[in-house]
């Protein structure tokens, strides 16, 4: 006689494995509430004791939305006494992991729509669009609140930049810049310390945006790292009279093969990039004066202007100590947080006004800045001191 074939139903296994799973969480909150109950009272149910400060007189039922699905929580009542939970949070309906992944969704660019029917299908229960309003209003308070914080110790290298985004203005949808400061402190680790809109990157915004920084105790910066945009290096000087400029090497050889023929680009690229491999500026100074009569010799007279006229601001990284080169000639430390807003604000498009752009970006920086990012150490910054 052939053996019984076994098949299982995976379908409505899962299904009871939820269901076990959210019956145990009911169960163990609500365990949980009379036993705080039973604290409260000074005695358990139907005991007559002479301690007893309260009774209890039944309970009153309310939904709690949690990740485990919709469970119903049995809120003690008590007489002489007012009921109070350190376990539930008065008024709440979700469990605080549901609010975050709601939030998160939002700042990650989920519309509150498409936020409505995840939370369906996600835990059983839907919410309102003012709902997620709410939610994040408390989110971008917290994120205004870390976007303004008093900067307590000293940076003595800062590296700022500015990233494009579309959003709304005046009925049309115009390109409006997002500044952005990342600092080494003075125990060699990264942070974010600033993100401002402005709307160009003008003289007016930069000056606006380097004041802020000041204002909220951005001091001992010994060196600024940019790409050179439109009113950046007359700012820093004006704001920051004692600090160096270092213009970015990777927006230099960007910018000095403009008008160079797209073949002859590459051979352009590694002589520029052979100026910053000497040893000492002395040496990096004289090659890329013979890199400029090269490209002259070569008939590439724009190329060798932009060498001419640049190269100077492009070694200032030379002062510093050697060991720290390779980190503060380029702007690379926070292209690569550019690139990460970018890959975040792209599936936004259009943001409807300035404050919810900045909020997204600021979230963004703020989730870097606290993950492994901002807890590795990026510089030995006791060699200043030598």
């Amino acid at each position: 006689m052939p053996d019984s074939i076994v098949s299982l139903n995976e379908e409505s296994l899962r299904a009871d494995l939820r269901e076990l799973v959210r019956r145990t969480v009911e169960e163990m909150l609500n365990g949980l509430l009379d036993e705080e109950a039973d604290d409260l009272v000074g005695a358990e149910r139907y005991e007559r004791t002479a301690d007893r400060e309260a009774y209890r007189a039944g309970h009153y039922e309310r939904k709690l939305t949690t990740t485990s699905g919709e469970v119903t929580i049995r809120m003690p009542k008590l007489k002489g006494m007012r009921f109070t939970t350190a376990i539930i949070e008065r008024y709440r309906r979700r469990e605080t992991s549901v609010e975050e992944a709601m939030i998160e969704m939002y700042l990650a660019g989920v519309s509150t729509g498409r936020i409505e029917d995840v939370s369906e299908i996600l835990w059983g229960s839907s919410v309102s669009a003012a709902t997620v309003s709410n939610l994040n209003e408390r989110a971008f308070e917290a994120v205004e609140a870390w976007r303004n914080r008093p900067l307590e110790r000293a940076y003595p290298y800062v590296y700022v930049d500015g990233i494009y985004l579309k959003r709304s203005w005046g009925g049309s949808y115009e390109n409006v810049a997002v500044m952005v400061a990342i600092g080494a402190d003075d125990d060699g680790y990264r942070e974010v310390i600033g993100a401002a809109e402005g709307f160009t990157e003008s003289s007016e915004c930069w000056r606006e945006f380097l004041s802020w920084l000041r204002s909220r105790g951005l001091r001992g910066v010994r060196m600024f790292t940019g790409d050179k945009a439109a009113g950046m290096v007359g700012s820093i000087a004006e704001v920051f009279p004692d600090a160096a400029y270092q213009r970015c090497t990777v927006h230099f050889y960007r910018n000095a093969p403009a008008g160079v023929p797209k073949a002859r680009r590459p051979r352009v690229a590694a002589m520029l990039k052979a100026i910053h491999a000497m040893e000492s500026r002395e040496a990096a100074e004289a090659k890329a004066l013979e890199v400029a009569s090269e490209l002259e010799k070569s008939k590439l007279r724009e190329a060798a202007m932009v060498v001419r006229d640049g190269y100077a601001e492009t070694l200032t990284y030379t002062r510093f100590p050697r060991e720290h080169w390779r980190r503060i000639r380029t702007n690379n430390a926070i292209e690569r947080l550019n690139r990460e807003i970018r890959r975040r604000t792209r599936v936004v498009g259009t943001f409807p006004d300035g404050r919810s752009a900045l909020m997204l970006v600021t979230a963004r920086l703020k989730y870097v800045a606290e993950s492994s990012w901002g807890s590795r150490r990026y510089l030995d910054v006791t060699l200043l001191d030598e």
